[in-house]
């Protein structure tokens, strides 16, 4: 069998299956999930999704750098953009 032919008969079951369930049964499998405190329902007051809004944005800037200074950096591993800003308030004063 294909992978699209496999896809299709799972959705077919799937949708077999959603159909087979009865209204109580429905209800009682809602009833439990309103139940189990590791499934309640999505709020405004939870955070959204991805990294907190930094305080501090960052700016994409082209810049050219001397290859000896980028390689200095990469050679420390990663966290070489982080190290290389550091460097760069450091000798601005910041």
């Amino acid at each position: 069998m294909s992978k699209i032919s496999d896809r299709a008969d799972a959705r077919r079951r799937a949708l077999a299956a959603l159909e087979a369930i009865t209204d109580e049964e429905d209800a009682a499998i809602a009833a439990a999930a309103r139940a189990d405190p590791d499934a309640q329902p999505l709020t405004d007051a939870l955070p959204r999704r991805g990294r907190p809004k930094s305080p501090r944005p960052k700016l994409h800037v082209p810049l050219r750098l001397d290859a000896d200074i980028v390689e200095r950096f990469k050679a420390a591993g990663p966290g070489w953009q982080s190290r290389m800003n550091e460097a760069l308030r450091k000798a601005a004063g910041l």
